[in-house]
């Protein structure tokens, strides 16, 4: 029998039930303690989490985390998505090598991890020349650190050539990206239950690739069992382009391309009509909600409780680190609440939606049922915080003011029933060599290409 580790009597915990702590064993949970219980079966260890608010661990559906590379630079700042992809991309396809490709996604994991997230996606589309090695050093950063990760391997055969914005050296043939998507999922796609590593295909979006990759990758998703993701609607003009191309709306144009379907999860989808919402609704299709990006690029406001009154899941994701500039998942949550609240009533938009959309919304985004909420039998990934110093002071419901209040670091964190980060401190890193070697590599960027 395994041990029994009792996280006991939390300040609050994010979770019906559970008023007295949850118990853990091996890897999942194994109940919860209401208010004036004790567990229903001995336990080894005890956690005192009387100083703690516990949350699900956080998922982000949504990232791009070799641009950590350029958070704020000069060329990017203060520019909407086309200028400011039109300023980086040289940059980015000229200077990214495996060295500081493994930098970025080891900052940007920890990062994510600190803020409570345990899951993480990154959907890649830069193979730079040498980096065809991109989704094995993700793979090998995650479980460094007891992350999940669901490697989106991206692509484009699309470039400047070809009126696109993407530079010559960036881009592949469609045969060279479905033969390596296929190894990567064949040597990285888990399907079982509580799976650390699992594998997912992301075109860049509809108006970046060709049709034919569209419609490749699609059938490989299926051949192989694997999730799909894009781009789509972020930006208003792209409705326009849709028209002009094709006779029709964005969803129109994935249905025609074998896009609309419960294997699917878009990145922003923003400017969407009614009777699109219905569609991604009616069949099983998944968001992604980047609320800081969106804010950011002034690239607008996803109309989220639309989508979810048509059944679809809203997950939550970072995006790119040079355009938000940080990987924080519990700031995304903040941030979404926050957004939201310009447009709907903030009844309909509440603390717990947000955290709700951070954990479960973005775990149905990755096609995951074992994790994103704290019930018996899921995994146990789970986040611990610390509401103290200026910020919670006064604070009359803690897991409220883990977002009203801006919490930004979790305390502990448990990714498949390990502690992962203890004390605010992640697991076998030296944060201070690790921002002294990414600030190095970082400078690289600034120079001249």
């Amino acid at each position: 029998m395994q041990d029994r580790l009792w996280i006991r009597d939390p300040l609050a915990i994010l979770a019906e039930g559970a008023e007295r702590g949850v118990v853990v064993e091996g890897d999942r949970i194994a109940e919860l303690v209401p208010k004036g219980a004790e567990p229903a079966a001995a336990v080894q260890r005890i956690f005192d989490a009387a100083r703690h608010v516990v949350t699900p661990g956080l998922v982000n559906a949504h990232h791009h985390f070799y641009s950590n590379l350029t958070r704020t630079h000069p060329d990017g700042i203060d520019k909407p998505l086309m200028p400011w992809l039109a300023a980086l991309y040289p940059r980015w396809a000229a200077k990214l090598n495996p060295d500081n490709f493994r930098l970025a996604s080891r900052m940007a994991l920890t990062e994510l991890l600190l803020s409570g997230c345990t899951t993480a996606s990154d959907h890649h589309a830069m193979f730079a020349r040498g980096l065809e090695d991109a989704m094995d050093i993700e793979a090998e950063e995650a479980a460094r650190l007891g992350m999940r990760i669901t490697l989106v391997r991206g692509s484009r055969d699309l470039s400047v050539k070809d009126g696109m914005l993407a530079p010559e050296n960036v881009v592949e043939t469609v045969d060279a990206i479905l033969a390596d998507s296929e190894r990567v999922a064949r040597r990285y796609h888990d399907r079982s239950e509580g799976a650390m590593t699992q594998v997912a295909f992301a075109p860049d979006s509809p108006f970046t690739v060709s049709e034919t990759l569209m419609r490749e990758t699609a059938a490989l998703a299926e051949r192989l069992d694997c999730r799909l993701h894009t781009h789509l609607a972020e930006r208003r003009e792209e409705v326009t382009a849709a028209r002009e191309l094709w006779g029709c709306r964005p969803v129109e144009r994935m249905q025609d391309l074998g896009w609309i379907s419960e294997r699917v999860w878009l990145a922003h989808a923003i400017h969407l009509d009614a009777t699109e919402i219905a569609t991604l609704g009616r069949h099983g299709v998944s968001v992604c909600h980047c609320p800081t990006s969106s804010m950011m690029l002034g690239a607008g406001h996803c109309r989220t409780c639309e989508l979810e009154a048509a059944g679809v899941a809203i997950g939550l994701g970072a995006d790119a680190s040079a355009a938000n500039d940080v990987s924080n998942l519990m700031g995304e949550v903040r941030q979404a609440m926050l957004l939201n609240r310009l447009t709907y009533d903030p009844r309909d938009v509440t603390h717990r939606d947000s955290l709700r959309w951070g954990t479960e919304g973005s775990a149905r985004c990755l096609g995951r049922r074992d994790i994103g909420a704290i019930a018996v039998g899921l995994q146990a990934d789970l986040a611990l915080y610390r509401p103290e110093g200026l910020r919670f002071s006064g604070a009359g419901d803690p897991l409220a003011a883990l977002v009203y209040c801006a919490a930004d670091r979790a305390d502990r964190v448990m990714v498949k029933g390990e502690w992962v980060v203890e004390d605010g401190l992640p697991r076998g890193v030296d944060l201070d060599e690790l921002i002294f070697e990414h600030t190095r590599a970082s400078k690289a960027f600034l120079e001249a290409v």
